[in-house]
């Protein structure tokens, strides 16, 4: 009996010590959620970091966003607090079967952003999430946002239309669609160099890094979200644009053509094009320093 009261004795103690630290104990984190839910069981996955003026970062395709690794740290350290977001279908975030377009892309911004708190954030999407961000700041009128960065832009529209020669052609969409429901491996394996500016640009393990994070895509949402950006025209749209927006931009591009951005700076009335020479798609690697450096300029106007 004496041996059973003892035992019971130290339970008691382990356990009053043990609540007794995690009443005490100062909290490492900040609590931030790190999945939000944007409706009923479909959360996305939101980098957040930092303390201070806000910075949210919106994906290309099919990307997610661990794209944005060294904008991340660089920017917490000038004192922002920046927040990467996964759409639905990349990364992290859920994959469920149903709309993967502008729409919906732009309501699950909005629904991040209002239970996150966040006013006067500097918002920047790159290639298609340039589309995204385009469609949010018209669809919500600039809602929770003070200015906007395009980064490597598909343009007011990705493919050729009626009175806009630029961007890809309807058999190149046709084509490049087809082949995200057929080889695509392939196609994202294509992507790693078609980044690059110049031969050389970006490393071996820069090319195979960005390959991995592509095929962390949901197939379905990959083949959706590209076919809603080839049935995208934001043009009668830009001239609703009404706060700061810079267009950033490689000279080099192979996948949306600097001409996009051109014409991008001359409908939205007030922006201007950051220009990066050497650079190609992935300029935001290939001449990184300067892409922050023009980022945090930007925020901080």
């Amino acid at each position: 009996m004496k041996t059973i009261a003892l035992t019971i004795a130290f339970l008691f103690t382990f356990i009053q010590s043990q609540f007794l630290f995690a009443q005490t104990r100062k909290p490492a984190s900040l609590g931030r959620e790190e999945y939000i839910e944007v409706e009923k069981n479909v959360k996305l996955h939101v980098i957040d970091l930092g303390q201070g003026q806000p910075v949210v970062l919106i994906h290309g395709w099919p990307l997610n966003n661990e794209m944005y690794e060294y904008q991340y740290q660089y920017l917490v350290e000038k004192g922002f607090r920046v927040i990467g977001i996964s759409l639905r279908g990349f990364g992290k975030s859920d994959r469920p079967y149903g709309k993967y377009d502008f729409d919906t892309f732009s309501d699950d911004i909005k629904v991040v952003l209002e239970k996150l708190k966040i006013e006067q954030a500097t918002l920047g999407g790159f290639s298609m999430g340039s589309a995204v961000t385009l469609h949010y700041v018209t669809k919500y009128k600039g809602a929770h946002i003070k200015n906007l960065a395009l980064f490597g832009a598909t343009g007011p529209s990705w493919k050729q239309r009626e009175n806009y020669p630029y961007g890809i052609t309807d058999q190149g969409a046709a084509d490049l669609i087809k082949q995200t429901k057929t080889n695509r491996e392939q196609l994202v394996a294509g992507f790693g160099k078609a980044f690059e500016g110049q031969e050389g640009g970006l490393s071996p393990e820069s090319i195979k890094w960005l390959e991995s994070i592509n095929l962390n895509a949901s197939p379905y949402a990959t083949t959706q979200a590209i076919t809603a950006l080839r049935d995208l025209d934001l043009r009668p749209e830009l001239s609703k644009i009404k706060m700061p927006v810079a267009i950033f931009h490689g000279v080099n591009d192979k996948l949306c053509a600097f001409t996009q951005a051109e014409q991008l700076n001359k409908a939205i009335k007030g922006s201007y094009i950051v220009k990066f020479e050497k650079g190609g798609h992935g300029f935001f690697l290939e001449e990184m320093d300067k892409f922050n450096a023009e980022l945090e300029k930007f925020a901080r106007s």
